[in-house]
């Protein structure tokens, strides 16, 4: 093996001992053993890259990622993926938003809250008794634009956290219907709460449901007047950091956990409070998730 092969190798290897959320379950000293037997007689760190996405995977989060400096340019690129905010107004005063995962620019960012926050008010019309956030299809990508579209109907407060795997824990809050984390705004301007921040809530819920729409969906958790519906998520509510490597590469470890306002930690898929098998179609069948989230909300003194 060459020396830069070796010490390149050496280098990924040591990022995620010292930073992963599970780095105390890894027996570092196997993983290395092997990770150096399966490169053999690399001379490049591109003959690398197969025993560095070994050993992501057995890091066990499920959620850690290893991306090659091809992938990782593609992922630097302004190219959104994000489908549009839908709000509008339900029978009985009902509010509804369907929120998407969107990852992209700073520009797209920007579009994306701008259009949610539209959408919200297009839903507060008239006055919603509560509301339905819909995540089903949110499989994740940058959470701060999605907590600023539902900052207003969270409330403002602390609404949960990262935690590490030391303990240390940085703490998602909305204030004036904006998120901030550890007290610092991300940016997105304040917007005025809806319903006082304080109407009722039911979170929609699926197998899609992931990474930031995990977080979306814990952000809700141990709210008052709060139930989710359907079915239990992907199962990665946890928080990444992005390492870059001296090609380009990246390692993007999962190093903390998501915390609820309650500071219940989560890493596993979160079920509903209410379980309901999802139609994906939506059309011909109806939508029994939505049925019995509206079904819900009907009967809080709110919309009585």
């Amino acid at each position: 093996m060459s020396a830069e092969a070796r010490s390149y190798l050496s280098k990924a290897l040591n990022i995620m001992e010292d930073n992963a959320l599970r780095r105390d379950d890894v027996d570092w000293t196997e993983l290395r053993r092997e990770a150096f037997l399966q490169v053999g007689s690399a001379q490049h760190p591109g003959d690398t890259y197969p025993a560095i996405a070994t050993a992501v995977s057995a890091l066990g989060d499920g959620h850690s990622e290893f991306f090659s400096p091809d992938r990782a340019k593609e992922l630097d690129s302004d190219t959104p993926v994000r489908s549009s905010v839908e709000g509008r107004a339900l029978p009985g005063r009902i509010g509804y938003v369907q929120l998407p995962g969107l990852r992209g620019s700073e520009q797209i960012y920007k579009r994306y809250v701008r259009e949610g926050r539209t959408a919200v008010t297009q839903a507060n019309r008239p006055t919603a008794c509560g509301w339905v956030i819909d995540l089903r299809r949110n499989s994740g990508g940058n959470m701060w634009p999605m907590l600023a579209v539902v900052g207003p109907i969270l409330g403002d407060g602390d609404v949960g956290g990262f935690i590490d795997a030391n303990g240390k824990k940085d703490v998602w809050s909305i204030e004036k219907g904006s998120p901030r984390l550890d007290g610092e705004t991300m940016g997105w301007g304040a917007s005025a709460p809806v319903g006082a921040g304080s109407a009722p809530v039911a979170v929609l819920t699926s197998r899609s449901t992931a990474s930031s729409g995990e977080a979306v969906t814990v952000a809700f958790r141990g709210r008052p007047d709060t139930r989710s519906f359907g079915e239990q998520t992907a199962g990665v509510p946890t928080g990444n950091a992005p390492h870059r490597l001296s090609d380009g590469a990246v390692l993007n470890l999962t190093q903390a956990k998501d915390a609820d306002r309650t500071g219940r930690t989560y890493d596993s898929p979160i079920p509903p409070d209410e379980e309901v098998v999802d139609n994906p179609g939506r059309s011909s069948k109806g939508d029994p998730v939505l049925e019995a989230a509206t079904a819900w909300l009907s009967a809080q003194p709110a919309c009585k």
